[in-house]
């Protein structure tokens, strides 16, 4: 695993912890679960692809 990929998979989860205390605190809202599920995705993708 690269060190781009390993910082993408530390920001998804410590943004996953941000949305999840943003919903507990003030309600949820969509576009941020919208917006950390595309994070999640795109470093899934980064996962898979292999480095050239």
């Amino acid at each position: 695993m690269s060190g781009s990929t390993k910082t993408m998979g530390v920001l998804t989860v410590a943004s996953l912890v941000v949305v999840t205390a943003y919903t507990a605190a003030l309600g949820g809202n969509g576009w941020l679960w919208f917006a950390w599920v595309v994070l999640g995705l795109v470093t899934l993708g980064m996962l898979v692809s292999k480095p050239t």
